[in-house]
């Protein structure tokens, strides 16, 4: 097993040099209870070259990795692949370290580091911007830049090396898992669904990019012997794993699956919640129940990748959904889900509101509304049990014919 050292070496003359997050929790509101990796790549050669840099707070222990290998003053060439804090923020680290080093980036990458890191001595920094296609030669081998717009920062690119058919992917097919060892296939179980996740919560409103990305590995001719991604591990057996996975993810595939969405406060709406799942399952469908207070969203939303219709469910608090609701609809609304049908319901007292509520953001979120909402008041009783079930019928016909 490849267990991670100080000087751990990918391939002949390529190291990784990155660092182990164990104790992150949360990427900026994404959860990651696995922890996570911020990945780097010094490749020795006739030019020593450094591929992406870690966030600042670990730059001494990458700095440390390096040292191990070369002193890093004799880094010829520094590649930032995304401006991105965690991936960027090290490097004023290491420029002044390398003080003779050229740093290349997209053009927009040149724009993102002078707004960071113009204090920082960006400024004096020597940079080499490129677009797809720019080869560098680096003494035996060659490196050639790929632009990735939109996967997931308009500055972002990879870079793939040429002569061992290794892709640096940077965000895109990473993960976030923190573990000792480097390469997917050593993980138990594997990091497929640790990238469905990283991929729901991260690249979901990109899914166009991505299959413009598929199409133009394949007008390169591009082939993988690995795929090493700035966070996670590395895809080195058949890495085109993940590729396929991405595209599958990015054209919308889905089973048939209804994900019933709720939060409640006296628990009229659990119940409303729970007679709709028994209704998806009359109707031949899957369903799963998610309460937002005991589910984290960011698992949630790898299971809404492959669910064509969501029901969302809220009880009225102030002429209003419950904050939770609101929580997830405007975290949902930001990553744009495509092709999904939504229905809402929900209880009040005295006064409602909560199922126009979220309806109004469903449909700011992008989501289509394929059956009117349903809400009783204070709480339940057979004949609007009756309607749950039957609604959840219904929804599962929908999830069987949006399946097809």
């Amino acid at each position: 097993m490849g267990i991670m050292n100080d000087t751990f070496e990918v391939a002949k003359g390529i190291y990784w040099v990155g660092v182990i997050d164990w104790n992150l929790r949360d990427f900026h509101g994404y959860a990651t209870p696995k922890g996570g990796t911020y990945n780097a790549y010094l490749i020795i050669d006739e030019k020593i070259t450094l591929i992406d840099t870690v966030k600042a707070e670990f730059a001494p222990e990458m700095i440390e990795k390096i040292r191990r290998i070369v002193n890093p003053s004799k880094i010829d060439h520094v590649i930032c692949n995304h401006v991105e804090m965690d991936h960027s923020s090290g490097l004023p680290a290491i420029m002044e370290l390398a003080k003779g080093a050229k740093l290349f980036c997209t053009k927009r990458g040149k724009a993102g580091l002078d707004e960071h890191y113009e204090s920082g001595g960006c400024g004096n920094w020597d940079f080499e911007m490129v677009d797809t296609g720019y080869e560098l030669d680096i003494g035996s081998r060659t490196l050639m830049f790929i632009e990735t717009p939109m996967l997931h920062w308009p500055d972002s690119m990879h870079t793939y090396l040429k002569d061992d058919h290794i892709l640096f992917s940077n965000d895109a097919f990473g993960q976030h898992l923190a573990t000792s060892v480097r390469f997917e296939d050593e993980v138990e179980c594997g990091a497929i669904e640790d990238a469905a996740i990283y991929y729901a919560n991260i690249l979901l409103p990109f899914g166009s990019k991505v299959l413009k990305y598929a199409d133009k590995i394949a007008e390169l001719g591009l082939e993988f012997d690995m795929i090493a991604p700035s966070h996670g591990v590395i895809w080195r057996k058949d890495p085109m794993r993940v590729v396929d996975a991405y595209v599958k993810w990015a054209k919308g595939e889905t089973v048939p699956k209804v994900l019933v969405i709720y939060d409640t406060m006296w628990n009229s709406t659990e119940i409303m919640a729970k007679e709709i799942v028994e209704g998806i399952s009359e109707g031949g469908a899957e369903a799963k129940l998610f309460h937002l207070r005991k589910n984290d969203w960011s698992m949630l939303l790898r299971e809404l990748m492959s669910s064509p219709v969501i029901a969302v469910g809220s009880p009225t608090m102030h002429s209003t959904m419950f904050f939770t609701i609101s929580g997830f609809l405007t975290y949902l609304k930001g990553l744009r889900p495509k092709g999904k049908g939504a229905v809402a319901f929900g209880s009040f007292g005295w006064g409602g509101g909560a199922v126009k509520h979220v309806e109004e953001m469903m449909v700011s979120a992008g989501l289509e509304i394929i059956e009117p909402g349903l809400q009783v008041k204070y709480r339940p009783y057979e004949a609007d049990l009756k309607e749950c079930r039957e609604l959840g019928v219904r929804l599962a016909e929908l999830a069987l014919e949006r399946s097809e």
